[in-house]
């Protein structure tokens, strides 16, 4: 069997571990209890099973994407078109029927992962059982797998390609070959692809530290110094940058485009008017120093919280440190951290030097405002302060030691290595651990009081789902127990390392027998993540009676739930005025902070419908006055849906303008109930064409305008002015929407701050907006010519491997 066959063997039997271990949730009727999930993604496709074969497969890049049902209108400007070339997402979502589909999606990415790392491992010279259990540690390290509690599917798909792209990046070093710096490129334009861009960025971070220091060490540890090798170093590397920046055009264009007007754009004012979050939102989920002890003993500080329902018996303590909230835990298993001193010893060559760098860069960078490093990096690199959450770099760290242990691995199988008299040391080493664990089981037990009175504040902290005095006991005794349950693992660990030591045959199943404890060490943590709950019954295609009769209206308004998840009714086509979302159009979300019920700015945004909760409408009917009417109560009476008796069309003319240059005074305006948008359009700049003096008398018929058509790319009218006025229309004003005049080109002005406008002069007009961003039409082509140019260099790199086949034979 040749060395390929043999590795495409291991990975096969890797597959078949994975699928072992995750095994209780992907053969199940039901779903992983994950508020991400039961809310969202799998409502956004679970409907993929029943598409026809061949529609796996289309991509339709004609249109950038403006939905009318979320948010008062929401568009990225195209970036996440990209996520059509990933159409095996929806093979996967085809081939298994839902709800199962979550979870094999999920250990499919975990899998691909594992490959990855397995492929640099083998790639830098570790052995095929070394490189196996590189692979499974990056799979199953809760780090990683816990994310599945926290239903983050993207975020899983999206880590799973780093390990990939750096194999590619190191083959491309060994070799000098462009092929595999394309590859690396294209690799991370996909990762890119995958819709969570924070992980993204921070591979493209990794990688780009790794292509340094790599080129560094060629040039200086190889001494190769001629100009024309570091010029084709150099070359190699920004062939790298420009086709990874071409390739992932289509997002990256549209995206760069979209968040500047964001508010955590450069516009935004935020960090000191730099842009970005605010430092202290920035750093909010920062790993605290002295929960580095959960890489040792995992629960310390309590494992997992409340938000998705109760949490199951095996759970003793919820989290308590120091972060708002975990969904995860920090533990990658005993197993590596055991194994990474002795490349340390051993083996102190330029893989070994990069693989620590992963770990103590990754997690010093985790640390966020705990570190000197990060705070440094949130002022001065660009683009780290459009990110919150630096934890989110704990998937280098994972890597970086599952590399390291497979190289572990392989030095306790080496006879020259044990017979060194280090490697007896590294033995004691071993051995004192557990030893240590039991003293300070011993140390937790016999100072019982004094530690729980030293450290009363921080055991007795209320969090959102637990309070009480019982807190203090129960983490006490998580505490003491988790201490405890990490000492054996790290004495049957020792015991296994001592005696295969002496022991050529259990020397030869050594592999084996770590394969089995670090699954078994990992599998324990990671049962406390795996929630199944039934599948809701609105999975069912069941649609409650609201909905039902919302989505009997007029698109063309829209509906204010605050009784239940907006996303339950935009995904049932109901157009929702808000969503929730953690980055927002500056414009919308000033008028977020300013909206109320009494003002106009319901009306002008065509909110027609609020959904109460029976209860909480009694306790606000009062308020609402006579303009919100109770239309249609649900059957239980657990609901009442409310209409906005003074909505405003979807268009509407206004005679008169006012241009208003602060912002702050023009939201004071929009605050006030006194304020008519019939009457009085408040613009940010002199009107192109004359307009009568701004009068604050009721609004006199100006002419009337009919819709003819709307959907999410496109709006027309038909207008009939009888003097020089300004078409408003209830839609957010945006830059990449496109308007025409009776076919001709027209501006399209910002009104009443977060609305559009087209001004008009008297007379009969036929008037079409079109949302065409700029950005997306030249970011799909450069795109699609990368992949043209990419296919080429694939073919080519095809048709030498076979002419060197037939060479061989």
């Amino acid at each position: 069997m040749t060395e390929r066959r043999k590795d495409l063997l291991a990975l096969a039997l890797l597959l078949a571990v994975l699928i072992g271990a995750f095994s209780h949730i992907l053969f199940t009727d039901k779903i992983i209890r994950a508020p991400d999930i039961l809310n969202e993604h799998y409502w956004a496709v679970k409907d993929l099973h029943s598409i026809r074969f061949f529609d796996i497969f289309r991509i339709d890049l004609s249109s950038a994407g403006w939905s009318i049902f979320f948010n008062s209108g929401d568009t990225t400007e195209g970036g996440g078109a990209s996520m059509q070339f990933l159409f095996y997402h929806r093979l996967i979502y085809w081939l298994i029927p839902s709800p199962a589909n979550v979870a094999w999606f999920i250990v499919f990415h975990l899998f691909f992962g594992a490959v990855g790392t397995f492929l640099y491992c083998r790639a830098i010279g570790a052995g095929r059982a070394a490189a196996f259990l590189g692979g499974l540690i990056f799979a199953c390290a809760t780090e990683n797998a816990s994310l599945i509690n926290a239903g983050h599917v993207l975020k899983i798909a999206t880590i799973s390609y780093a390990p990939l792209a750096f194999y590619f990046l190191e083959k491309g070093f060994q070799g000098r070959r462009l092929f595999f710096f394309l590859a690396t490129a294209f690799t991370l334009a996909f990762q890119f692809f995958n819709y969570h861009w924070q992980i993204a960025f921070y591979t493209c971070l990794a990688i780009g530290i790794y292509g340094i220091l790599r080129s560094l060490g060629i040039i200086f540890a190889e001494r190769e110094r001629s100009g024309k090798g570091i010029g084709r170093l150099l070359l190699l590397n920004l062939a790298t940058l420009c086709f990874f920046l071409t390739t992932v055009a289509i997002s990256l264009l549209p995206l760069a485009s979209w968040s500047v007007e964001t508010n955590r754009g450069a516009q935004s004012g935020a960090n000191q008017g730099k842009g970005g979050l605010q430092i202290d939102e920035a750093m909010s989920w920062s790993l605290p120093p002295e929960e580095l002890a959960t890489f040792v003993i995992p629960g310390f500080f309590g494992l997992s919280r409340q938000e998705g329902g109760e949490n199951p018996s095996n759970i003793a303590s919820y989290y308590w440190g120091r972060m708002h909230f975990t969904q995860t835990a920090d533990y990658m298993g005993l197993l590596p951290w055991l194994l990474l001193p002795l490349p340390l010893i051993f083996r102190r060559d330029r893989y070994t030097w990069l693989g620590l760098l992963a770990v103590a860069g990754g997690i010093t960078f985790s640390m966020g405002k705990y570190s000197i490093f990060y705070q440094f990096l949130f002022d001065y690199f660009p683009g780290i302060n459009r990110f919150r959450v630096p934890k989110m770099m704990m998937f280098i760290p994972v890597f970086g030691l599952g590399v390291l242990a497979a190289r572990g691995v392989d030095i306790l199988l080496d006879k020259e290595c044990r017979a060194d008299r280090k490697f007896r040391y590294y033995l004691l080493s071993l051995v004192a651990l557990p030893l240590l664990l039991l003293l300070l089981v011993g140390i937790e037990l016999a100072g019982k009081e004094r530690w729980i009175g030293s450290f009363y504040d921080m055991l007795s902290q209320p969090t959102r789902y637990e309070q009480g005095p019982q807190l203090i006991a129960q983490r006490w005794n998580n505490i003491v127990s988790e201490t405890g349950i990490a000492a054996v693992v790290a004495a049957v660990y020792a015991a296994v390392f001592v005696v295969s030591a002496r022991s050529r045959r259990m020397l030869k199943a050594l592999p084996f027998l770590l394969l089995f404890l670090y699954l078994a060490d990992v599998g324990r943590v990671n049962a406390k993540f795996m929630f199944l709950v039934d599948v809701p019954q609105k999975s069912k295609g069941i649609k409650t009676p609201v909905i039902e009769y919302l989505s009997r209206q007029p698109k063309e308004y829209r509906v204010l739930p605050l009784s239940a998840d907006p996303n339950q009714y935009a995904t049932n086509g109901i157009p929702v005025m808000f969503t929730s979302m953690p980055v927002q159009q500056r414009r919308w979300q000033e008028i977020l902070d300013i909206f109320s019920f009494n003002s106009a700015l319901p009306d002008m945004l065509n909110v027609k419908y609020l959904v109460y909760d029976a209860n909480q409408y009694q306790q606000e009917k009062a308020q609402l006055g006579d303009k919100y009417v109770p239309v249609f109560t649900s059957p239980d009476g657990s609901e009442v849906v409310v209409e906005n008796r003074r909505v405003l069309p979807k268009a509407w003319l206004v005679p008169s303008v006012l241009p208003v240059s602060d912002r702050q005074q023009g939201l004071a305006i929009l605050q006030n109930p006194s304020f008519d948008p019939r009457a009085i359009a408040l613009v940010e700049s002199p009107a192109p064409i004359p307009m009568p003096a701004p009068n604050m008398q009721p609004p006199v018929a100006v002419g009337g305008v009919a819709v003819t058509h709307y959907e999410g790319d496109k709006i027309s009218f038909t207008a009939n002015p009888a003097q020089n006025a300004i078409l408003v229309v209830g839609e957010k004003f945006y830059k990449g929407w496109r308007a025409t005049v009776d076919g001709k080109d027209a501006d399209i002005y910002p009104v009443d701050h977060v609305l559009r406008g087209i001004y008009l002069t008297a007379g009969s007009h036929a008037v079409e907006m079109r949302f065409d961003p700029l950005p997306f039409k030249v970011g799909k082509y450069l795109t699609l010519a990368s992949f043209a140019f990419f296919a080429m260099v694939v073919g080519r790199e095809l048709y030498l491997w076979r002419k060197r086949v037939k060479g061989e034979r």
